[in-house]
């Protein structure tokens, strides 16, 4: 992204706040051994004014960052390489420990520098920080207890890979939405969920402490808190793992907000969200003017019980082996692929483990041409460019 790119940290910092970003971002490539201090520059630019970047789990290998410069002394950066290496032979089939422990793995870094951020922070100015943990994600290598805090046979069976695959032409079998992985991947579902569900116990750990820091500042009676993910994981849904498809395992994600008096406690809403939306919303929330370029909707209408929906359909898009786009409303969901053919159609009321597949069905080209219009709509408005 160009480093003039707008981002709410633009905008809370014009209103006074001091923002800061502690853990994995994706505003730039992580290069190969290129330490990330080296586009700390870059980082400021986009509006923060304390930068404590690492990487993700795979660029962990290759790009040099403050975790691994912690593990300076220890062997550990070459345990985690040489694991990560065994780990890809076997085509994510692999669930055991992580080697490292777990005072030093990835996400309790990043969880520790969050805490020591606000344990340390002496400024004068209200601030935002932004936590970004690497996990939970693949490979399956929660450290610790926490790789045997979950029993695999008390695991949800995944839900089925659809016979009706084998039905559709050539290249939609080929989309990686429908291909499976090897059976045996698909024989260590229950064992992925348990150790996937361990990583994220361990994430929810250090959540507790970084809000248990912020008690013991006695900020948390007025701490606007935001948890959100950018994807969510098959983790044996329809014989695939990992994400990169628009079955609901990985495309929906949490979404929660805590800020006592002003965001009431305990509601669940059913509105349909989208990512976007926490850019407006947190503007409003400090009373900023609203951004211009951001497409996002304010989540305040919900808080406030003034409105139950924010909108009629959600637009998503992956860029993976192709691009690929999709709109959802509570019941349908349609995708399309680069070349504008339509390989998704699901009546989510009626089939919600996405077995039955419309798009091949000769009596749903009606709904299949207003969802076309739908979408075509929604990327008019959003000016999107392939």
């Amino acid at each position: 992204m160009p480093a003039e790119d707008e981002t709410f940290f633009h905008h809370l910092q014009r209103a006074g706040y001091y923002t800061a970003h502690v853990g994995k971002s994706h505003y730039h490539e992580h290069r190969s051994g290129e330490h990330l201090r080296e586009r700390e520059p870059y980082m400021h630019a986009r509006g923060f004014d304390y930068v404590h970047e690492t990487t993700g789990p795979y660029a962990t290998c290759r790009t040099p960052s403050y975790l691994t410069d912690s593990w300076a002394g220890t062997n550990y950066w070459e345990l985690f390489k040489q694991d990560y290496l065994e780990r890809a032979k076997l085509g994510g089939a692999m669930v055991r420990p992580s080697p490292l422990p777990v005072d030093a793995f990835p996400d309790s870094y990043v969880g520790k520098q969050a805490v020591k951020f606000v344990n340390e922070y002496g400024g004068n100015q209200p601030f935002c920080m932004f936590v970004g943990f690497g996990g939970p994600h693949d490979p399956w290598d929660a450290p610790g207890e926490y790789a045997t805090m979950y029993d695999p046979a008390s695991m949800p069976p995944p839900i089925p890979h659809s016979t009706q695959v084998d039905q559709f032409p050539g290249w939609m079998r080929n989309l990686v939405d429908f291909r499976t992985f090897g059976p045996e991947v698909q024989a260590q579902a229950a064992a992925i969920r348990a150790n996937y569900f361990g990583k994220i116990s361990l994430i929810d750990y250090w959540v507790g402490e970084i809000l248990n820091a912020c008690a013991s500042r006695g900020w948390l009676d007025d701490l606007l808190v935001v948890f959100w993910s950018d994807h969510g994981e098959m983790a044996g849904d329809h014989g695939r793992i990992q994400k990169c498809t628009f079955h609901e395992s990985s495309l929906r994600v949490p979404l929660v907000i805590r800020w006592p008096g002003r965001v009431p406690a305990g509601i669940v809403s059913n509105a349909l969200a989208e990512i976007i939306d926490v850019f407006p919303t947190l503007l409003e929330a400090v009373g900023c003017e609203p951004s211009r370029r951001n497409q996002g909707k304010s989540l305040w209408p919900l808080f406030k019980g003034e409105q139950e929906d924010l909108r009629e359909f959600q637009l998503s898009e992956i860029d993976w082996q192709g691009r690929k786009i999709m709109i959802r409303s509570r019941r349908y969901k349609y995708a399309v692929d680069e070349l504008g053919r339509g390989y998704m159609l699901y009546d989510l009321e009626k089939d919600p483990d996405e077995q039955n597949n419309l798009v091949a069905d000769a009596a749903s080209r009606p709904l299949e041409a207003y969802l076309r219009d739908v979408l075509l709509t929604r990327l008019v408005g959003a000016q999107y460019t392939m």
